[in-house]
């Protein structure tokens, strides 16, 4: 839009002379990009926590907490190959609660057994 009070004329752009080289009209060519508005439906498959349970099961096995976290894990990874989306989100929900569960009472255990060693080493010098 051009304002009212400036006249619009078009001015052919003519070749100029410079120096006995004439300058010829550059041609411009224009590139049309298609962008694609329609999102396609992504799919959320459940976690199903292989890599937590693996460490609860080899590093913190409270009352075999972390081998039912790793079985359930097991679980929920076929049922998400399998594609049965319910099944894999109940088990994998189910072993993310049993390794909160194992990594809360391992971590307690090993605080109190920090705690017990210095208070240990703390009151031996007084024994001898």
């Amino acid at each position: 839009m051009n304002p009212p009070d400036y006249p619009t004329e078009d001015v052919p752009l003519q070749g100029v002379n410079y120096g006995g080289l004439p300058i010829q009209p550059a041609v411009v060519q224009q590139t049309a990009v298609n962008i694609n508005t329609d999102v396609p439906v992504i799919i959320e498959y459940p976690q199903d926590h292989i890599i937590w349970s693996i460490c609860c099961f080899a590093y913190a096995n409270p009352f075999c907490l972390g081998l039912a976290a790793l079985i359930y894990s097991i679980k929920a990874r076929d049922r998400k190959v399998a594609g049965d989306v319910d099944g894999a989100r109940h088990y994998g929900s189910t072993a993310h609660g049993i390794n909160i569960a194992a990594t809360i009472i391992a971590a307690i255990g090993f605080f109190i057994f920090i705690i017990i060693i210095s208070v240990i080493m703390a009151q031996a010098p007084s024994y001898y």
